[in-house]
C-alpha cells in the first residue's frame, strides 16, 4: 500500500469530504475496488437491453454508470500499485462526479422519489450519491495536468453530444431511465431538457473543479 498523501489545503467546494473520510477511503482502497467492480457488473446488467438495442461502434458511449466506476477501479488500482496515469484519475473524477450526481437529479426531479417512496429509485440514488462522493476522494493522489483534464472533457462533451444532441450511430444514446425517459428518441418531454441540461453542467462543473484544484495547488508552490 502506498503512503497516502496529505490532504490539501483546499476550499470546501473543491474538498467537502472531511479529511478523516478521505484517508480512511485510501486505507480501504481495496474495498473500494471490489465495492466498484460489483456496481460496475450490476451496471452492465442494467443496461443489457439497450446496449442490445445499439450497433457495436458506439456501445463505450452508452453504458454510463458502469463504464465510470471502471474507471474509478482502473484509478485506485493505478495508485495503489504505483503506476499513476493521469488520464485514467481524470477520468474517474469527473466521471463519478458527473454521472453519480447526474443520477441524483433525475430521481429527484424526473423520477420524482420523495413522493413514489420506490425502493429500486431510492437505491439507485443513494448509490449513486456514493459514487458522486468517492470522486472527492481522487483529487489526494491524481495530478490534475492540464492534458489529462482534456482528455475527459472531450470524453464527457462527447457523450452528452450523442446522447442528447447529434445521434451518431443510430438513436440518441442517453439512459433509458425512468417511465419519462424511456423513449430514447422522445425529446419532447420536459424530462429531456432537465436531464440533458444536468449532464452538460456536471461535465462543465466537473472540468471546472479539476482545473481549480491544479490551480489551488500551483499557488501553493509559488
Amino acid at each position: 500500500m502506498r503512503p497516502i498523501p496529505s490532504a490539501d489545503d483546499l476550499p470546501a467546494y473543491l474538498a467537502p469530504l472531511p479529511d478523516r473520510v478521505e484517508t480512511t477511503a485510501l486505507r480501504l482502497a481495496w474495498v473500494l475496488v471490489a465495492v466498484n467492480l460489483l456496481g460496475t457488473l450490476f451496471g452492465f446488467w442494467y443496461y443489457r437491453f439497450q446496449l442490445a438495442n445499439s450497433r457495436l461502434v458506439i456501445w463505450p458511449a452508452v453504458p454510463d454508470s458502469p463504464l465510470v466506476t471502471l474507471f474509478m477501479v482502473a484509478s485506485l488500482v493505478s495508485w495503489t500499485v504505483g503506476r499513476d496515469r493521469d488520464w485514467i484519475h481524470a477520468l474517474a473524477f469527473v466521471g463519478n462526479l458527473k454521472y453519480g450526481f447526474w443520477v441524483v437529479v433525475v430521481q429527484l426531479a424526473i423520477n420524482d422519489v420523495l413522493a413514489t417512496g420506490d425502493p429500486y429509485h431510492w437505491f439507485l440514488l443513494v448509490s449513486h450519491l456514493g459514487m458522486g462522493l468517492q470522486a472527492f476522494v481522487v483529487y489526494r493522489y491524481a495530478d490534475f495536468t492540464v492534458p489529462a483534464v482534456a482528455v475527459a472533457a472531450g470524453w464527457f462533451t462527447f457523450n452528452d453530444v450523442v446522447d442528447y444532441f447529434v445521434p451518431l450511430v443510430g438513436d440518441y444514446h442517453h439512459t433509458y431511465f425512468g417511465p419519462r425517459l424511456v423513449n430514447a428518441g422522445d425529446h419532447d418531454v420536459l424530462a429531456h431538457d432537465i436531464a440533458a441540461a444536468a449532464a452538460v453542467g456536471l461535465t462543465l462543473l466537473g472540468t471546472f473543479l479539476a482545473l481549480a484544484i491544479r490551480v489551488r495547488r500551483l499557488e501553493h508552490e509559488t
